[in-house]
């Protein structure tokens, strides 16, 4: 399984971003896809989790009410819809996978599958 992320880019304070991580084979048990982040100098953090098949979805408190974690089926695809953009959203954004679930879902040791990140900057 390999997973592509893609939809960072240079945005303002405010705006909305839309990042999507495209996985290649199907998932083939329960298990869980998530988006981190790493700003510069920082640990890699966790953003928001999906969890399948339940789609249950987790959030990070600093994104919670702004970002939106989905899953897309049919394209086999983790999007994030991120809105209200902050200066410290700025970071790469990293999409992961985990076969079977974790109840610690925010620790990224506990993912062995990861994308290779895409950029998000916001300026103020």
């Amino acid at each position: 399984v390999q997973l592509q992320a893609s939809g960072g880019g240079l945005v303002q304070a405010g705006d909305s971003l839309r990042l999507s991580c495209g996985a290649s084979g199907r998932p083939e048990s329960p298990g869980i896809l998530a988006w981190f982040r790493q700003a510069p100098g920082e640990e890699r953090k966790f953003v928001a989790a999906v969890r399948w098949p339940t789609s249950r979805s987790y959030y990070a408190d600093s994104v919670k009410g702004r970002f939106t974690v989905s899953r897309d089926n049919s394209k086999n695809e983790l999007n994030l819809q991120m809105t209200s953009l902050k200066p410290e959203d700025t970071a790469v954004y990293y999409c992961a996978k985990r076969l079977h679930w974790a109840v610690d879902y925010y620790n990224p040791g506990q993912y062995s599958i990861w994308g290779q990140g895409t950029l998000v900057t916001v300026s103020s």
